[in-house]
């Protein structure tokens, strides 16, 4: 159809319209301006920053679950009244096994662990092994399940952190199974980041061991931790955790009232306030360390119960530290340590070079691009160098109304976009000038151009559409960035070319009623 409504014409120019106005703030800084938009995100070789990969230690939460259960089953059996030998953690077995104290309580024991607590249906299975030893061993789909939501709690923990930092703009984003991207636009050098992210930040507290050498073998239910500040210095801390800090709900760095030295003062929710208020109750005078990731930070001697839930920890600590030490702990703990395993770092500079060396191909590009459609196409050549313009600005236009990122491969696929839509108009002027030949009136001949290349146009561009949309959902970094552009390019060229393009022509031909056609 060569027939417009005013309705259909509105709506396209609508469109372009809207698009305009959310390319504005790309294009004008307008501080003031309340505006529900904002620029494009530039990525980190355009705008500079730094990059970080990193690898969830899920062999560490593996482990760390076995020890979980090794704790839970050695505290069931003997609230039951129960003996065992040989209470050990295999992680080749992915179990926990144990050897009854005699052959007739076995069918206890068995009874006792039926009712263990699990973090979910189906965690473990209970079984006897032919040597007589029980086993709880973890379900593999078990395993699986709790990794996968270590690596969804890790990213979250890791976007708290890095916010509290203050860093603008950081993405977040999983990539397979156990890793994590980190990108921080603006800050080239991350140690901090790093640092901040690589600490697992579990804090526990535990009563010291009581008769219990720092110098000897640790008995059954102790662990011989080190000092912080000291790690030749070992303490002996049971291995039951008496207080999570889990159960923190606030931490902040200060000053200690009677030294001045800086210290962290937390503050316990109710679950913690109560086993807080229990264990300083029933251990009046008796050591409580402070372990952080298996380093005891102190050891103070229980001096009254506490039962507000309020405490302080104490220590060598400046003024970075100890804000950095509450940071961590107001973000929680990972579930698992973080190694980062790759690492890049773009100046300020580069990336601004980046900038212009991408706009200086994206101009060039469209002005080689005009001038061949004007020389060889005439006025039908310039409404399609219209097109191309409202194309370029659809695509700016989309980009910052979904905050999306723009990188350097990104402006690769915009400059692609040009050729792809340029491609398009001359399928079209070239259709339009064969029926012309044929005789054709100028009518029939541009209504027949239209029809004969818009089937071709679409269907080239969705096949380009399809392979960039499995581009951008199974690629990474570059490659998403570059499949994100060429997508909404190829959307923004068929709206341009099939519409737009066509609506002007077709006013064109409504207004000056032509007995030739420019093309």
């Amino acid at each position: 159809m060569m027939y417009y409504s005013r309705l259909k014409m509105g709506s396209v120019l609508a469109v372009c319209l809207i698009g305009l106005l959310l390319c504005l703030p790309n294009v004008f800084r307008m501080p003031g301006a309340n505006l529900p938009w904002r620029q494009i995100h530039l990525g980190l070789d355009l705008r500079g920053g730094s990059y970080l990969l990193m690898r969830v230690d899920l062999d560490t939460l593996a482990r760390g679950r076995l020890e979980t259960l090794t704790d839970g089953v050695r505290q069931s059996l003997l609230k039951a009244g129960l003996g065992y030998r040989n209470l050990v953690a295999d992680p080749k077995l992915g179990a926990v096994t144990f050897t009854p104290r005699s052959p007739a309580e076995h069918d206890r024991d068995l009874a006792i662990l039926a009712d263990l607590p699990a973090a979910t249906p189906n965690e473990f299975a209970i079984s006897t092994l032919a040597d007589g030893r029980i086993a709880v061993t973890l379900s593999p789909g078990a395993l699986r399940t709790r990794a996968s939501d270590a690596v969804a709690q890790s990213i979250e923990i890791v976007r708290r952190r890095i916010d509290a930092t203050g860093a603008v703009d950081p993405e977040i984003t999983r990539q397979g199974d156990d890793r994590i991207v980190v990108q921080l636009p603006g800050i080239s050098d991350p140690n901090r980041i790093k640092q901040l992210l690589g600490t697992t930040a579990k804090m526990t507290f535990h009563l010291v061991a009581e008769g219990v050498s720092p110098g000897g073998a640790a008995p059954p239910g102790v662990d011989m931790l080190p000092m912080q500040d000291d790690p030749k210095q070992l303490v002996p801390v049971m291995h039951h955790v008496d207080v999570d800090g889990a159960d923190l709900t606030n931490a902040r760095a200060g000053q200690d009232n009677q030294s001045g030295q800086w210290a962290i003062d937390f503050t316990l929710d109710s679950v913690g306030t109560r086993q807080f208020a229990e264990v300083t109750r029933d251990n009046l005078g008796k050591p409580f360390a402070i372990v952080l990731d298996n380093k005891v930070i102190t050891a103070p001697v229980i001096r009254g119960v506490i039962p507000s839930g309020n405490g302080q920890i104490t220590g060598n600590y400046t003024a970075q530290s100890a804000t950095d030490l509450a940071l961590l702990l107001r973000a929680g703990a990972l579930p698992a340590p973080l190694e980062v395993i790759e690492q890049r770092s773009i100046g300020p500079t580069l990336g601004a070079d980046s900038i212009r060396a991408g706009a200086i191909s994206l101009g060039i590009g469209f002005l080689l691009v005009v001038g061949f459609m004007a020389v060889f196409y005439g006025l039908f050549g310039w409404y399609a160098n219209l097109a191309l313009v409202a194309n370029l600005i659809l695509i700016v236009a989309v980009l910052s109304l979904f905050q999306a990122t723009l990188t350097l491969p990104g402006m690769a696929g915009m400059l692609l976009t040009l050729g792809m839509a340029v491609d398009a108009n001359i399928l079209i002027n070239e259709r339009i000038r064969e029926e012309v030949q044929r005789g054709r009136t100028p009518l029939a001949a541009m209504q027949a151009g239209f029809e004969r290349a818009t089937s071709t146009i679409v269907d080239s561009n969705a096949t380009a559409l399809l392979a960039h949309v499995m581009l951008f959902v199974f690629g990474t970094g570059p490659v998403r960035g570059f499949a994100l552009t060429i997508t909404i390019g190829i959307v923004t060229t068929l709206f341009t070319t099939l519409l737009l393009s066509r609506m002007l022509m077709v006013r064109w031909y409504a207004t000056t009623r032509p007995t030739i056609l420019p093309v």
